[in-house]
């Protein structure tokens, strides 16, 4: 088995990234970090992938919303452009995973909601391909809070998906949806190609909050908060991508990014 490779969210450093590009994506490259997940694939396609490019990164994997017509968040709404136009915006980005990032809350309530989204992403797998693009999915906590005949609404549409979808687990959420990450994992086998290897405490459910932006999130570097990282590791065995991510962090994101690389490493990330 190949050891997966270690990339970075590049949400994670938004701020610094919006106030200086080429500074910041230079910043994660001298920590030794050789990949990079885009956090919105749009028009400025090119100009990112030629800015990742002129610090030595690659862009592996990006997220985007494909499989909605509408999105609204506590911060902002917007209408969701065309899946096609999406994906051409990936191919010129040259990425080689386009994770969809969010599926409101409402779609996970019933099987025949589920059902309509597998359908959409599996609908969208030949013509990713065509342009030499996967596709996937990255959860948050609410794809866990249903269960249809003891079965999660998450590990619902993980057995609807099209083979060749990957998924993105995202540790962190996962555990705060309530879940045995590791068990999990071994649930999901193969499926799962890339993981948001997030540590920290697991506090109140942000998508259970009336108001979930404030909700404070306690999220740590790896090794330094209370999940099971190593056998979480261990469970992903078909893994390629090990991806650092805070939402939201208390300290200086770079030598967050930075430390958790390093222990990462230890464990066998490359």
């Amino acid at each position: 088995m190949t050891s997966p490779e270690l990339s970075v969210q590049l949400y994670t450093v938004r701020e610094a990234l919006a106030a200086d590009r080429p500074g910041t994506l230079a910043k994660l490259a001298a920590a030794g970090l050789n990949n990079v997940e885009v956090f919105s694939v749009d028009e400025n396609a090119a100009d990112m992938r030629d800015a990742a490019k002129a610090a030595g990164l690659n862009i592996r994997s990006g997220h985007e919303y494909f499989l909605s017509d509408h999105v609204s968040s506590p911060t902002r709404s917007f209408e969701v452009r065309p899946v096609e136009q999406t994906l051409d915006y990936a191919a010129e980005m040259g990425l080689d995973l386009l994770i969809d990032a969010y599926v409101p809350v409402e779609r996970w309530a019933s099987r025949d909601e589920i059902e309509k989204t597998a359908e959409r992403l599996n609908s969208a797998v030949d013509p990713a391909a065509s342009r030499g693009i996967r596709l996937g999915y990255h959860n948050h906590s609410h794809e866990f809070h249903n269960e249809i005949d003891g079965v999660s609404a998450y590990e619902i549409f993980a057995g609807l998906v099209d083979e060749r979808v990957a998924l993105e687990l995202d540790v962190f959420w996962a555990a705060t949806g309530g879940q045995d990450v590791p068990a999990l994992l071994q649930r999901l086998g193969a499926k799962v190609r890339a993981l948001h290897a997030k540590d920290g405490i697991i506090g109140e459910d942000p998508y259970k909050a009336e108001d979930r932006s404030k909700v404070e999130l306690d999220q740590r570097i790896a090794g330094q908060g209370e999940l099971a990282l190593t056998d979480i590791l261990a469970s992903a065995s078909s893994a390629e991508l090990v991806v650092i991510e805070f939402d939201r962090y208390n300290g200086d994101i770079f030598d967050a990014i930075e430390k958790s690389a390093a222990w990462l490493r230890e464990a066998g990330v490359r």
